[in-house]
């Protein structure tokens, strides 16, 4: 497999707070796949360096899994298990990564990015939620805590495209 080409839009410079939220987190979504863009299944299983283990692949499924968690389980309630992660590794978002189906990760990311879309549709940034620690959220600060996320991977994501091929920029 050869990960895709994105078409990434650039987020407006001015609007709506949802729509400045969604348009960003697209944006930085579309950012990974960017990362991502024209490598191979090895290219995508290529590690920073030792000891780390961190690799595209890697992020593409923990922010598959980061979405589930917050817009699925943790907003939208939904009884959903962990996509890769497991009670014997927690990390095997980024562990399984060396062996794992490069085009089933990628559909899995798609899929989890859609869902957590229909799972916002027509709530309110300020609808709120409380965890298993009884600590309370609403939706901003999903939104914000994401487009951290992805900002902090993307950066990582960075650093490992230029390892691979050379290839630098936003």
């Amino acid at each position: 497999m050869t990960a895709p080409e994105v078409n990434r839009a650039q987020p407006p410079r001015h609007g709506a707070e949802r729509t400045q939220l969604d348009a960003w987190l697209d944006y930085h979504r579309d950012t990974l796949l960017v990362k991502c863009a024209g490598l191979t299944d090895d290219q995508l299983r290529t590690a920073s360096v030792e000891p780390s283990k961190l690799t595209l692949l890697g992020l593409v499924r923990h922010m598959a899994e980061v979405e589930r968690w917050w817009f699925r389980r943790k907003f939208g309630q939904a009884d959903l298990g962990d996509l890769f992660c497991t009670e014997e590794d927690p990390d095997y978002d980024f562990n399984g990564a060396a062996v794992s189906d490069t085009a089933a990760d990628f559909a899995a990311y798609q899929e989890e990015v859609l869902a957590a879309r229909a799972t916002t549709t027509g709530r309110s940034l300020d609808d709120q939620f409380t965890d298993h620690r009884d600590i309370t959220f609403d939706l901003r600060w999903v939104y914000i805590h994401m487009i951290e996320e992805y900002a902090r991977h993307n950066g990582h994501a960075d650093l490992l495209r230029e390892r691979i091929d050379g290839a630098t920029g936003e």
